[in-house]
This record gives C-alpha cells, sequence and structure tokens, in this order.
C-alpha cells in the first residue's frame, strides 16, 4: 500500500512529509547537471555542495526561481528521485501528493507543477496555496469562522494570506524573500568593501548574524571573499547592523505587502487580527528581529511560530488527511 506524501516545493529547499511518519525529507532545491550530455549527476545536499564549486561542464542548477518552476524536465528529476528515495510506493499503487504554491501563480505554472508531481509518480495530485498550508502546520484553526493571517518567507516568495473558514480572504504575494538577501548581502559587501563573495556565504552571513533591526551591540564576523581591486583572497569583519542596512529595502517590501493585506481586510477581520496577532513562518521567520520589526511597522503582534521550516510541509500533511477523510 502506497503512503501519501505532502511535498513543499520549494526554491531554497524541497521537504516532503509522509503519511504516519511526519517530515521524512529535508534537502536543498539543487540539481547537479552535466552540460555536455544533460545527464543528472547529483541532486538535494549532495548538489547543493557542488554550488560555485563545480568544473566548467557541470552545471548547480536550481529548477525553481521564485516560487514557480523555471526547468520542467530537472523538476521533475529532482522530485522523482526524492519520491523514490523515500520508497512510498507501493506494490501496485502510487502515493496521493499534496503540493503547494504560491498565491500569485498563473494556471500555466500551477498546470507544470500538478504535471511533475503526476511524472515523479504521484497517483491523485491535489495543489493547494502555501500561506493556507503554513498555517494549518503552525497549528493555527483555519477552519472556524474567525481570521487568521500569515505571513510565510520562504526562498523565493514572501505569501501573506488571512484567512477563514478554511480558505484565503485576502492574499498578496511578492517575489522577494530569503533569495533576494542573499542578493542584497552578496551586492552589499561588494558596494561597500570591495569584497566579492558567492550567495552561499551570503546565506551564511544572513543565517549567523543577519537583523532585520539595528542593535546597540552587534554581532560581527569574518568574511573570506575575493577582492575586487586586486582578485586576491581577502578577509574582511562585518557586523549585523551592516546587515541591516544591506536587507533594508528587501525588508519594507515584505512590510508594504502586509500593510496592503491588512488594508483590504472586512472591519470584523481586522478585529480579530488584532486580537489574535500574526504568525510568522518559512525560513525568513528565523531573521533576528523580523517578528519585532513586523509588530512595530503593523501595530499588530506577532509570534514566530515553533518549528517555521516544516510548518509548509506538515500542513501539505495534515490537509491530505483531512482531504482523505472527507472523500
Amino acid at each position: 500500500m502506497a503512503r501519501d506524501i505532502g511535498i513543499d516545493l520549494g526554491t531554497a529547499n524541497v521537504l516532503i512529509y509522509a503519511e504516519g511518519e511526519g517530515v521524512v525529507l529535508n534537502e536543498p532545491s539543487v540539481v547537479a547537471v552535466d552540460a555536455k550530455t544533460d545527464r543528472v549527476l547529483a541532486v538535494g545536499a549532495e548538489a547543493y555542495r557542488m554550488v560555485g564549486r563545480t568544473p566548467g561542464h557541470i552545471r548547480a542548477v536550481r529548477p525553481l526561481k521564485d516560487g514557480v518552476i523555471s526547468d520542467f524536465d530537472i523538476t521533475e528529476a529532482m522530485l522523482t528521485y526524492f519520491v523514490n528515495k523515500l520508497n512510498v510506493k507501493g506494490f501496485m499503487s502510487k502515493p496521493n501528493i499534496m503540493i503547494c504554491a504560491p498565491t500569485n501563480i498563473s494556471e500555466i505554472e500551477r498546470k507544470a507543477i500538478i504535471q511533475a508531481a503526476e511524472k515523479a509518480g504521484g497517483a491523485k495530485v491535489y495543489l493547494d496555496y502555501e500561506p493556507k498550508v503554513a498555517a494549518i502546520g503552525a497549528g493555527l484553526d483555519i477552519f472556524k469562522p474567525v481570521g487568521s493571517m500569515v505571513i510565510d518567507i520562504g526562498g523565493g516568495t514572501s505569501d501573506i494570506a488571512i484567512l477563514s473558514l478554511g480558505d484565503i480572504v485576502v492574499s498578496e504575494s511578492i517575489r522577494v524573500a530569503g533569495d533576494r538577501m542573499n542578493i542584497d548581502i552578496v551586492n552589499y559587501l561588494k558596494r561597500e568593501h570591495n569584497l566579492i563573495v558567492g550567495e552561499r556565504s551570503a546565506e551564511t552571513i544572513k543565517i549567523e548574524i543577519g537583523s532585520a533591526l539595528q542593535q546597540e551591540e552587534p554581532e560581527s564576523m569574518a568574511v573570506r571573499g575575493r577582492d575586487n581591486f586586486t582578485g586576491m583572497p581577502e578577509t574582511i569583519t562585518v557586523d549585523a547592523n551592516e546587515i541591516e542596512r544591506a536587507l533594508h529595502d528587501t525588508l519594507a517590501q515584505i512590510v508594504a505587502a502586509a500593510h496592503l493585506a491588512l488594508s483590504k481586510l472586512p472591519p470584523e477581520l481586522s478585529a480579530d487580527i488584532i486580537d489574535r496577532g500574526i504568525m510568522l513562518t518559512g525560513g525568513g521567520a528565523l531573521l533576528h528581529g523580523l517578528d519585532e520589526l513586523l509588530a512595530d511597522s503593523l501595530g499588530v503582534p506577532v509570534f514566530v511560530s515553533e518549528s517555521p521550516l516544516d510548518n509548509v510541509a506538515k500542513g501539505t500533511g495534515a490537509l491530505l488527511e483531512h482531504m482523505m477523510k472527507k472523500s
């Protein structure tokens, strides 16, 4: 008997929830391809280790961009690899798959995601929207007649939704999130320190000392890269306040999108959000001080969910189980 699975098909990571087991896979959304033969050489964590370190004929490809499929064949190969690795298929049966997407995708993008999951070995494939699924995974009861608000900041998109009675009332989705923050840091270091670093290094800086607020005693860290003028290896020290300056404009865009969503709400739901607050989820939720920045800017309490990286994957599993009971 096949076990049903939920897939968080993220720009940065793929997480898979297996029925009865919880989250069983969490690997980077990266595929290493031989450019000469188009053969897939490695997938996931193994391919991620190759990013920025490959010989000329090997490409490390991220097949998703801004939350949607940019390379269909490679996405299909990646999903097939992960599904086969989990061994969730039965002798004669395939698993049902719940997969999710940003709220602003087109019908063509929606069909591409479903088709990739079917080709990877899904029997029936269901697709739902990321902020709704994240809210369920974060433990919010979205099926009651009260408003719940979630801000889900992933790798490619920031999805904002207000939910009531099991569905999205208002949503905003912008293609500005964790990956953009990494690029902000790369550009800042080049502009201010003449240091060239890769996006992997920028992501490490963001995780280690990234901040959404200026601090009185900022943490600092050594950063290695290449001097833009001499081309030689160079090490500099940067602190959290510099990283806040680098991220400032991107964070302002996320705050503006949340403002816009709140401005479209009926008064009764606005009152619910003021009472219940906003749930912050996704990898971006881990950025130091982001909950405070949002709370100050929006005038509403903001809470970081217990396991922001797993919420979408857990939500896909819970929603799939909910649907199977009803059918």
